[in-house]
């Protein structure tokens, strides 16, 4: 890991829903909670990534969220990550995600630096 990789670092990521991020069990086209945290990780991940050294990458372990408003397919989201702790190896991040409207998650992600050569 670099020395840049601190807390307080953050990320800004804005996402259109699309219609394959729905429930399939809902007639009604909106995020569901499981692409939500997809879009959430990948926020981490590319929070984090520029300031792990060569070799390295983050994978999540743990996550802790609300989901408390919709997003409707066609809508802009924003997912905010910042980086609050690091111990050691895990880095966990504050998270939210809002729409046009309100904010619709908020909670935490923790992810853990690893070396890629583990999974040779």
């Amino acid at each position: 890991m670099k020395d840049s990789l601190a807390v307080g670092l953050s990320h800004r990521k804005a996402v259109v829903v699309t219609e394959d991020m729905a429930p399939p069990h809902l007639p009604a086209k909106v995020l569901s909670t499981p692409s939500m945290v997809g879009l959430i990780e990948a926020a981490c991940l590319e929070a984090a990534q520029a300031h792990l050294d060569d070799g390295q990458t983050t994978v999540g372990t743990h996550v802790n969220i609300s989901h408390t408003g919709p997003a409707m397919a066609g809508e802009e989201i924003t997912v905010f990550v910042e980086l609050d702790e690091i111990v050691k190896r895990r880095l966990r991040f504050n998270v939210e995600v809002s729409s046009p409207r309100e904010s619709i998650s908020t909670g935490t992600h923790e992810r853990a630096v690893v070396d890629l050569s583990r999974f040779g």
